[in-house]
């Protein structure tokens, strides 16, 4: 499998106001790529794309909550309206909670589930659907992290979410392989990097 050059590529990225979604974007938008910028605050999103464009790269934003099916679908919609499709999708978006995980309420635990895992779940789904679907491939990138492998205390419930990621994406990769797909999966799993996710 061949990918496309960076600067040839439309590159969607959830959770791109902040922290990895953030830098990404930047980075992404000053070596050419186009990016669709997907994020819960309309603000926050508008504040990215005007910084992007205004250093001469293009952008889209798209207000979206990925816990919601619809609203993750929406985002591939506007990357075909605005740029025709796209190359890439970064499944970036997370939450956490902190604290033991029997003081946690159970509600919250699954909210954070459907952010962290459910989120990942539908951007793959409908990523992958629309990769195959154009013939020419792709890449799917999913944010894990470290704590897949080791679990930490007081990050209980993002842990089990960030070890549900990596068996989800370990399996896509397996399944897209096996049927000859042209689309690479990948997952990255960072440690503790500066970002504001703690005050988040």
């Amino acid at each position: 499998m061949k990918l496309k050059r960076l600067k040839d590529q439309t590159i969607v990225i959830t959770g791109a106001t902040s922290g990895i979604g953030l830098a990404t974007a930047r980075m992404a938008a000053k070596q050419g790529a186009r990016v669709v910028l997907a994020g819960r605050s309309s603000e926050a999103l508008e504040q990215v794309r005007e910084e992007i464009e205004q250093t001469g790269g293009k952008a889209c934003a798209v207000v979206a909550d990925v816990a919601k099916q619809e609203d993750v679908r929406r985002i591939a919609d506007e990357a075909v309206r605005h740029f025709g499709g796209f190359d890439t999708w970064v499944n970036n978006a997370g939450v956490s909670i902190y604290g033991n995980t029997f003081d946690i309420p159970i509600e919250d635990q699954r909210r954070l589930f459907d952010t962290n895992y459910w989120g990942v779940v539908t951007g793959s789904v409908v990523a992958s659907e629309h990769l195959r679907r154009k013939g020419s491939g792709g890449a799917i990138i999913n944010v894990g992290s470290v704590v897949s492998d080791r679990a930490f205390p007081l990050q209980g419930v993002y842990s089990a979410s960030k070890a549900a990621v990596k068996a989800f994406t370990d399996a896509l990769r397996m399944e897209l392989e096996h049927q000859k797909s042209p689309v690479a999966v990948t997952l990255i799993q960072p440690a503790s990097v500066g970002t504001p996710f703690a005050q988040h």
